[in-house]
């Protein structure tokens, strides 16, 4: 059966930003919350024990813009792991905070090793999973115990695939008693909203602060993300995680992603996210980080790197002209930013326009701080560049990417370099 949308009225009408925690959560080098910028996160699918594997691979992903990065600590190998690892990154100049995922034994883990507990930014525990029965809460608060003695923030996991049991069976049997019973999956809802506040106040009662305490409840469905979190941000203040957990993988995941996270970040909620993509065999693991930040970026929240403007192309782009050079741009951005965020401020604000043809090539190239407008198929073999709403260049040739590349970069090298206060057209009338 097709769900119903359960998008609240005021999620659509409220504005970006309207509504995130104003309480504030460290984590290492990074606030979450406390109206601080949307933080980008990630997680490592290495073996934690497997040191060299796993530095690597935080490292990427750090590099690709992960803020903060998640490591399974699943036994006794993998909490050992965890200083040699933090000890290893930093000498590699990576400082991302390092996140403990921890399931049933995290309890035991963290007093056995340490220094697995003092490395580590922040521990993430699932309430549906950290004990049970008579054991639940002694193991919780033996947890949380750690991270106060240690001083470290809490994320506070519910999931759907591992909810309470009995939680979730106590509010069925209340439902059920209703003259009017909600839908299973409503009570579902509730219960994983619940679970999250209740362990929430746990932890707090247990001594540890709300301002190292975050928040998650993960689902698998678009409209269920959506009805949760509206309804946890409607309930408490503290900061969020989003994440539609289980997202897939490709296209799917991406668009599921997008939709959901979407729709609750234009509502001011959430101040920490994760595109949770389940990687091509052999993937890129920092692609889940390059589509974190697109979403950020194309909803006005933050910005990361330049963009590319490039047309669909039709009929009168037959030729793939225009696709590879606006790939080529791209990629070189992508290479260059790591270098161009040190050495010039602002650039990520840049916009490229790479266009195919006549029609709307040279009206958006004007629009872009730089664009070039391709000749379409059987059109006039020239390009004409335009910076800063002005037609500057027209080139012509079989070396039209290498020479539009090499633009771009002297183009941000004179725009966001030590002549940034003025605008590239003013720059070239005083030279």
């Amino acid at each position: 059966m097709t769900q119903q949308p359960v998008v609240p009225t005021e999620l659509l009408e409220a504005g970006p930003a309207l509504r995130r925690a104003t309480v504030g959560v460290p984590v290492g080098k990074v606030m979450v919350g406390g109206n601080a910028p949307v933080v980008v996160q990630s997680m490592t699918n290495t073996d934690t024990a497997d040191i060299d594997g796993t530095v690597r691979q935080v490292a990427a992903l750090a590099r690709a813009g992960s803020e903060i990065v998640r490591i399974t600590v699943d036994r006794d190998e993998a909490a050992a792991a965890v200083p040699r690892i933090k000890d290893r990154l930093l000498k590699m100049g990576v400082d991302a905070p390092l996140v403990g995922d921890f399931h049933y034994i995290g309890h035991k883990l963290l007093a056995d090793h340490p220094a697995c507990a003092e490395a580590l930014d922040k521990y993430r525990i699932n309430p549906g999973n950290v004990g049970f029965g008579d054991k639940k809460d002694r193991q919780f608060a033996a947890i949380v115990e750690t991270a106060i003695k240690y001083d470290k923030p809490v994320r506070i996991g519910a999931n759907w695939g591992s909810l309470d049991s009995e939680l979730l069976t106590a509010l069925m049997d209340e439902n059920a008693k209703l003259d009017r019973p909600a839908e299973a999956r409503a009570v579902t809802r509730e219960a994983l909203v619940r679970s999250a506040l209740l362990s929430a106040q746990l932890a707090e009662d247990i001594g540890l602060p709300r301002n190292r305490i975050i928040l998650s409840a993960k689902v698998s469905a678009v409209q269920d993300l959506i009805a949760v979190y509206a309804e946890l941000s409607r309930r408490a203040d503290y900061a969020l995680h989003l994440g539609l957990t289980e997202a897939g993988m490709g296209s799917k995941g991406i668009v599921a992603s997008t939709a959901a996270m979407g729709v609750v970040l234009q509502a001011g909620i959430g101040d920490t996210i994760r595109v949770s993509l389940t990687p091509e065999p052999n993937g890129d693991r920092t692609r889940e980080v390059q589509v974190a930040q697109e979403i950020l970026q194309t909803m006005g929240l933050r910005t990361f790197v330049p963009l590319v403007a490039a047309c669909p192309g039709c009929g009168r782009t037959t030729s793939t002209v225009f696709q590879e050079l606006a790939q080529s741009v791209q990629d070189m951005i992508r290479e260059r930013m790591p270098e161009w965020k040190k050495s010039y401020p602002g650039v990520e604000a840049l916009n490229v326009a790479v266009m195919g043809c006549i029609v709307n090539g040279p009206g958006e190239s004007k629009h872009a701080d730089i664009g070039i407008s391709l000749p379409g198929t059987g059109e006039t073999p020239s390009a004409p560049i335009f910076m800063d709403g002005k037609k500057v260049a027209t080139l012509r040739g079989p070396n039209i990417q290498s020479e539009f590349r090499a633009m771009v970069e002297e183009y941000v090298k004179r725009r966001y370099g030590v002549a940034a206060a003025r605008p590239v057209a003013e720059i070239d009338a005083a030279e």
